[in-house]
């Protein structure tokens, strides 16, 4: 559908220039940052300004986090609210000042910066001009009645993160993604405002609104925020193209993957595996669940799934125990699972997979992300609901067996040879007793699969399935298999691709 401008609520410049400085407020309703986005769109995108005084310009990461928030200067402290929300101070990657507004009873006012609400290890790094925020982190009692603790963190580009009760923080999520993988390179919008609603007391929701903006595209998102058990974003999303876009990505997901048992032939280190996810889920519009096991290949790698009206995606950490992963610094056991399940059918299009090769943990190498089939044109209004669900699993039971490990080898003997152990677990498996007879549906599409065995895995009340695949010559093999009962398929389907 294509938005019609009906005139904008605010200066254009409060949010293409970030120069309002009204504090009598301005109103505001839920139809503001969209007609904020609109009228962007039909003007020429104009670079944030990042300039910075000497003192911060050439500030590292150490430096950038010596500079920290003092909690009693935080939005709402002691307001007997739910909620509290903390600003980061801009420099090292976090150059641009962003708008920031607190709205009160339809009313925004900007959020006021004041030196004095930061401490500095370095006294020289404090910069006694109006410099503003770079982003923001959400507080809550989530794990300890009394006790705020952050949650949420918006910060940089369009990348937010969250956490549900005792857990750490993990991957992030985007506002969206703009030539992931594309040779020419990639294209990262850019928060530039936020609208944070105060909340009523005794409300445990947060509403935050935010303005997207990139030389491609302006957005609005609305995110209503529940933090929890799970931790969940409703996110109402609309994107206005300034030229026509092919290679867009809608509700995108980042992470790392450095290793696991399904390759380890390359890295040499002590830990069992080190990853933010394990997995990407998919539950496609046709009922079928996939699991794709992560990798971290030698080359690129990027696959497609295509899909109409997915009932949901997202990448998932499933190992929740510390002797998978024996870190006692990173504790990747408690790194959440994010689920992106669509609120209304998405049109036809595909979950794209993108792995880049890393040399370290320290690296995001892992994108997931929904691509509609049709481009996203210039000129368009473009709207995609969804919810976010950061937690421990996938929001709800399957009754399908699950894959609980990926573990790929040598073949003794046989040099080009690679042995393949998938083990599954849950769902109908619970209830099996250790001599039924289970097979597996197994296949390649090049290569070839042999010396298959299916047998109950009494330590784990499991079922564990290896077989041998033989590239013959291949440079790459997609791997699938299922695990059956007579002629029906009880588990996921696992699909993995194999390189050389």
């Amino acid at each position: 559908m294509v938005g019609e401008a009906t005139g904008s609520l605010f200066p254009q410049a409060m949010a293409a220039d970030s120069t309002s400085n009204d504090d009598k407020g301005q109103p505001f309703d839920q139809t503001t940052v969209r007609q904020l986005a609109r009228d962007m769109a039909k003007t020429a995108y104009k670079a944030p300004n990042d300039h910075l005084p000497a003192a911060i310009d050439k500030l590292d990461f150490d430096g950038f986090r010596s500079i920290e928030f003092k909690p009693e200067s935080a939005l709402w402290h002691g307001s007997n609210l739910n909620f509290e929300v903390q600003f980061f101070p801009r420099g090292f990657l976090y150059r641009p000042k962003l708008d920031i507004y607190e709205v009160v009873d339809g009313v925004s006012t900007p959020v006021p910066y004041n030196p004095d609400m930061f401490n500095y290890q370095n006294p020289k790094l404090r910069v006694d001009d109006d410099l503003g925020f770079s982003g923001f982190k959400l507080m809550t009692c989530l794990n300890q009645k009394g006790v705020m603790e952050e949650f949420t963190v918006f910060l940089g580009a369009s990348y937010f993160r969250a956490v549900a009760k005792g857990q750490q923080y993990g991957l992030s999520a985007r506002g969206f993604a703009k030539g992931t993988a594309d040779p020419q390179g990639e294209e990262f919008p850019l928060f530039r405002a936020f609208w944070i609603v105060r909340p009523k007391s005794g409300i445990e929701s947060l509403v935050i609104y935010a303005l997207l903006d990139s030389p491609s595209l302006s957005g609005a998102f609305r995110f209503t925020i529940r933090p929890g058990d799970t931790t969940t974003f409703d996110v109402e999303s609309y994107f206005y193209p300034r030229k026509t876009i092919a290679n867009g990505g809608v509700a995108p997901l980042t992470g790392m993957f450095y290793f696991d048992a399904n390759n380890r032939n390359h890295v040499d280190d002590w830990r069992p595996a080190a990853h933010d996810s394990e997995g990407l889920l998919m539950w496609t519009g046709t009922g079928d669940q996939i699991w794709r096991p992560l990798n971290n290949p030698v080359d690129l790698q990027y696959s497609v799934f295509m899909d109409t009206a997915p009932k949901g995606f997202g990448l998932m950490q499933r190992k929740r125990a510390f002797s998978q992963y024996e870190d006692l610094a990173l504790h990747y056991e408690l790194r959440p699972s994010l689920w992106v399940e669509p609120v209304g059918e998405w049109p036809s299009g595909s979950v794209n997979l993108v792995e880049i090769p890393t040399p370290s943990e320290v690296n995001d190498n892992i994108v997931a992300f929904w691509r509609p089939k049709q481009p996203l044109k210039e000129g368009g209004e473009y709207s995609f609901t969804y919810r976010l669900y950061w937690g421990w699993d996938n929001p709800w039971p399957s009754d399908l067996a699950r894959i609980a490990a990926t573990r790929v080898g040598a073949v003794v003997d046989k040099p080009d040879v690679r042995f393949f152990c998938v083990d599954f677990f849950d769902g109908p498996l619970n209830h099996y007793p250790t001599n039924k007879q289970l097979t597996l549906n197994v296949s390649s599409s090049a290569g070839k699969v042999s010396n298959v065995v299916v047998e109950p895995n009494p330590v784990t009340h499991g079922w564990r399935t290896t077989f041998e695949f033989a590239p013959d010559g291949a440079k790459s093999s997609e791997l699938k298999c299922v695990l059956m009962d007579g002629d029906q398929p009880i588990s996921e389907q696992w699909m993995y691709r194999w390189t050389a």
